[in-house]
C-alpha cells in the first residue's frame, strides 16, 4: 500500500486516549506552517479524537488511512501561529453530575467508543461515539440538559463544542469523566 508523503511521522501505536492527542499536540509545535504530520495510532477512537482536535485548534485534518490495525492520520499545520485550543466553558464535575442524575430532564451523553461504553457506563446514558455524533444529532433533545462524558474530558469537550455550534444551549462537559467516576455504573457481565 502506498502511503502519503509527510514531513513528520509520529508513532502513537498502543496508546489510549488522551495520549495520541497529547503527543500530536507536542509534535505539531515542531512543524512549520503548512507541513503535514502522519500520526500512526491503534486506538480506534483516535480517528474521531484527532479530527475533532484538529478542528478545535484550526489545524487541517486531511484524512485517515486504515492499514490493518494501524490508523494513519494526516494533519496539516495551520498558518495561524496563534492557534489556541478551544475549551468548552460550561463544565460540571463528576460529583455535580451524580446529583443531577435524579432529574428526568437530564441526559447523559457518553461519547466514548462502543466497547468502552459496554464495559462500564452510567445507567441510562446515551451512547453516541464522538465520530458518529455529527450524523446523529437528531437523536438528542435540545430542550433537555445534556451532560457529555468520555474517559478524561477531551472527547466530551469536542462533543460539547459540536453540540453548541448546532444550536444546543444546555450542554455541559463532565470533568474528569469516567476515568474517575465513583457513582453508579452498569456493565455487561462476561
Amino acid at each position: 500500500m502506498e502511503f502519503i508523503k509527510s514531513n513528520m511521522k509520529l508513532d502513537a501505536r498502543g496508546l489510549a486516549c488522551p495520549m495520541p492527542i497529547v503527543k500530536t499536540r507536542k509534535a505539531m509545535k515542531e512543524l512549520e506552517s503548512g507541513q503535514v504530520i502522519e500520526v500512526q495510532a491503534t486506538d480506534k477512537g483516535s480517528k474521531a479524537d484527532i479530527k475533532a482536535w484538529a478542528e478545535s485548534t484550526g489545524n487541517q485534518y486531511l484524512g485517515t488511512i486504515e492499514n490493518g490495525e494501524v490508523l494513519r492520520h494526516y494533519l496539516r499545520k495551520s498558518s495561524d501561529e496563534n492557534t489556541v485550543e478551544k475549551k468548552f466553558e460550561k463544565i460540571v464535575t463528576n460529583e455535580q453530575l451524580d446529583q443531577k442524575l435524579q432529574n428526568e430532564n437530564t441526559i447523559v451523553l457518553d461519547v466514548r467508543e462502543e466497547a468502552e461504553y459496554v464495559f462500564n457506563h452510567i445507567p441510562n446514558a446515551v451512547s453516541i461515539p464522538l465520530g458518529e455524533l455529527e450524523n446523529r444529532l437528531s437523536e438528542l433533545d435540545k430542550e433537555h440538559e445534556i451532560y457529555i462524558i468520555c474517559r478524561t474530558g477531551n472527547r466530551s469537550d469536542f462533543a460539547a463544542q459540536l453540540l453548541a455550534s448546532n444550536g444546543f444551549t444546555n450542554v455541559f462537559n463532565v470533568l474528569p469523566g469516567m476515568s474517575e467516576w465513583s457513582g453508579e455504573t452498569v456493565s455487561i457481565k462476561g
